[in-house]
């Protein structure tokens, strides 16, 4: 990433279109890498379409609706990739529960881990087809020349401190009041809130190391529990009636909802840290370290 002061641009707007071309090179590199398997770049590219998404939300309130299509644009691509998603997904959450106690047998494991790798692959040949590939590298290279058109050189930290409150403030209203029940729904798009504040906190990153990084990182603490606890949801659907693992219902069942209380209090308390003060106190917060490194360059 460019430098605190944006490398190629002028100001804050400068450092904002550094890291827009960052997030756009990983994607296209995520797309044409040879080394990297069909589920290695499907996950690499809703990793990077991810932090583009997140971008264009930060800067949407300065650019205006383009900013805003070219999101919901993005968004629509990676839905094309999510089944291969959901596989992946269940295949995590098997893992999670042989390193916690599984009542599957290893013979088990590897059969219910051959069925989900199958459906994987079926999901990534019938998505990331050439047609696919060719829609993805033509919205990238739209983007990339959007985002040279776009003024982001005008676009100043309060706009920015603003739109990142506006994220925390989304996040923070999801946090549920009893975790105990709360459902997979809600949890998915609080999920959705956590990792896109966590990509805009990165965006700062690199202005104040020793405040943000561990903030970041927090961020990323809950993400990975709220993924976990998604991919046990995923898991579940596949144990339904007349599904793929349904064969093994009555032993994935238990395993499944006592892992996810298990990964539900963890995030209560990671939640309760990363959103204990209020918006408006979080934005006076940006607000004073922005003031205090002005003051420290000038």
């Amino acid at each position: 990433m460019a430098g605190a002061d944006g490398g190629s641009g002028a100001g804050f707007g400068g450092h904002l279109a550094d890291a827009g071309r960052s997030m756009l090179a990983d994607a296209r590199h995520a797309l044409a890498d040879p080394a990297l398997s069909d589920a290695e770049r499907v996950h690499e590219l809703r990793k990077a379409f991810k932090r583009w998404r997140a971008f264009l939300r930060l800067i949407v309130r300065s650019i205006g609706p383009p900013a805003e299509e070219m999101r919901l644009r993005a968004r629509e691509l990676m839905r094309s990739l999510s089944g291969a998603r959901d596989a992946q997904g269940a295949l995590d959450a098997i893992d999670d529960l042989a390193k916690n106690g599984s009542a599957l047998s290893p013979r088990t494991l590897a059969t219910v881990r051959g069925r989900l790798t199958a459906a994987r692959d079926a999901a990534e040949n019938a998505s990331l087809t050439p047609e696919m590939r060719g829609s993805i590298a033509a919205y990238i290279d739209e983007a990339a020349q959007a985002l040279e058109a776009w003024p982001l050189a005008d676009v100043g930290f309060a706009a920015f401190a603003d739109a990142l409150t506006v994220t925390f403030r989304r996040a923070r209203g999801l946090a549920p009041d009893d975790w105990a029940v709360v459902e997979p729904p809600h949890l998915h798009e609080l999920r959705r809130r956590v990792v896109e504040h966590r990509h805009q906190m990165e965006l700062i990153e690199p202005l104040w190391p020793r405040v943000t990084k561990a903030w970041a990182e927090e961020a990323q603490r809950l993400r990975n529990r709220l993924g976990a606890c998604q991919d046990l949801s995923v898991l579940a659907a596949f144990v339904a009636p007349h599904q793929p693992l349904a064969a093994w219902r009555s032993r994935l069942t238990p395993a499944i909802a006592a892992r996810r209380q298990t990964h539900l209090k963890s995030a209560s308390r990671l939640a309760g840290r990363l959103f204990a003060e209020k918006p408006k106190a979080f934005r006076k917060r940006i607000a004073a370290l922005w003031t205090a490194r002005k003051r420290r360059k000038s």
